[in-house]
């Protein structure tokens, strides 16, 4: 079995511009070994609102040939050949017979990767088709929804010897960077606790009768948990080294009662409306809290239907002190010789810990920038949601660019499948939680064993 020791040689003998240090997957062998590519082959399933942010970054990175692109919507997948077309690219064929064309995609197209920003109950399909027909896979968040999926992912992942990434943008956000550097270098101590958490009025989005309005709200009405813990708990797993040194135990969860989304329907939607109609189930607010095996403490929240300004809280706490992410970066550490500690502004660690893939990324970004500026709707009634200036700050680009640039290196990108099913599994156990009056669940190991000698992620420049 290859060591992560030859996948970094591998990097290495490939001159990657950017070195992605990760690991490989630690069950069968691959299905072909590990090789550099010059061009990364690539499916996409699902171009509206959200895959076509990601479309936009990938149509314009080098070594990456966009060869077909899935959707039910035709128009969606009709613009992204209209885009690759403005870049002077041959245009993606297109796959949009209906709900499970993207099998048709996996099975015909000679494809490395297959990445998918559909809704949330599609991930899994998409993903075992793509590794099934061997390719990598790539999922928005979350990966699976229910603990057979994630027992599905990794076992085909597994199997077939392909990746499966899940695609967290908030790990590659400035001042998570900057935490993960500080963390890294011991400048918080020992960790002993973490709090995080998605807070973000989103009921408007939920009431929409498009994009995401067409099927999120139905998970609120039928089910009751953290149904989103990705963003907030993310960046805490590579603080604490999840999987890579320390793995999830145990989680207790509770909900509050459900106002929310029946009251913001009642006003804003007419009387006979259908969303108006059906009761909402999942608490306004919910709080997981859960224990590591080696005794980290970790606080997970969801508040996204009421109204509030937006947070995830990014809160870290060592033995020599703790930083505050929300809603501004503020740090307190122990000073020798004063009982009482004082915040003091990010901005100066901010400086003293940015890190060296941000600004590599950033040079990267300038380069690519002048490229199709304008990446708004070519074709009427298209939606094409494309944000030059909120990239970077939003991870987007940076954790795809993180993907290409792994890939096309031959070795293992930032996230893994154990990654997919320990952060996804949290919304499952705690819906069984809440459904058992917060009594503790355990969380499986994915990786059967394995997280005890995976050594902690790394990124470049630390």
């Amino acid at each position: 079995m290859n060591t992560r020791r030859d996948f970094l040689k591998q990097a290495s003998a490939a001159g990657a511009a950017l070195t992605t240090l990760g690991f490989p997957l630690l069950g069968q062998e691959p299905a072909s070994p590990a090789a550099p590519k010059k061009t990364l082959r690539l499916g996409f399933v699902g171009v509206g609102s959200k895959g076509s942010t990601h479309v936009g970054h990938l149509m314009r990175m080098e070594g990456v040939d966009l060869r077909a692109v899935c959707d039910i919507v035709d128009l969606q997948c009709r613009e992204a050949q209209e885009q690759a077309r403005r870049l002077g690219k041959r245009p993606p064929t297109i796959y949009s017979r209906g709900e499970r064309d993207f099998e048709r995609m996996c099975a015909e197209e000679d494809l490395d990767l297959v990445y998918t920003a559909t809704p949330w109950e599609v991930h899994v399909p998409v993903c075992l088709a793509a590794m099934k027909n061997g390719k990598h896979a790539a999922t928005e968040i979350p990966a699976a929804y229910t603990l057979e999926e994630c027992w599905q992912l990794v076992e085909t992942s597994e199997k077939t010897g392909r990746h499966l990434c899940m695609m967290e943008n908030v790990n590659y956000m400035p001042d998570e960077l900057v935490i993960y550097n500080m963390v890294r270098r011991g400048v918080l101590g020992e960790l002993i606790h973490a709090e995080g958490g998605y807070l973000h009025d989103t009921r408007q989005l939920k009431m929409n009768d498009h994009g995401d309005g067409l099927w999120l709200g139905n998970h609120h009405a039928q089910r009751n948990g953290n149904l989103y813990p990705c963003h907030g708990f993310g960046p805490l797993a590579w603080y604490a080294n999840i999987n890579h040194g320390d793995r999830l135990d145990f989680l207790v969860s509770m909900s509050s009662k459900a106002r929310g989304l029946d009251l913001y329907a009642e006003a804003h939607l007419p009387a006979d409306h259908p969303k108006r109609k059906r009761k909402y189930i999942n608490g306004d607010v919910n709080t997981c809290l859960i224990r590591t095996v080696n005794g980290v403490s970790i606080s997970i929240t969801h508040d996204t239907d009421l109204p509030r300004p937006y947070s995830r809280i990014n809160l870290v706490q060592g033995t020599k002190g703790l930083v505050s992410g929300w809603p501004q970066m503020t740090v307190s550490l122990e000073i020798p010789g004063n009982p009482h500690p004082a915040w003091l502004p990010g901005d100066t660690f901010r400086v003293q810990h940015e890190s060296a893939l941000r600004t590599h990324a950033k040079e990267v970004h300038a380069k690519l920038s002048g490229i199709a500026k304008d990446f708004g709707p070519i074709l009427e009634g298209a939606v094409w949601h494309y944000e030059p200036d909120h990239e970077l700050r939003h991870g987007d680009f940076l954790e795809d660019y993180r993907l290409v640039e792994a890939l096309r290196s031959g070795i293992a990108p930032d996230f893994d499948v154990y990654d997919a099913a320990t952060w996804s599994s949290i919304a499952v156990l705690s819906e069984k939680s809440v459904a058992d009056r917060s009594r503790p669940v355990d969380f499986p190991d994915f990786t059967r064993g394995k997280w005890k000698s995976m050594p902690p992620i790394q990124l470049m420049g630390v």
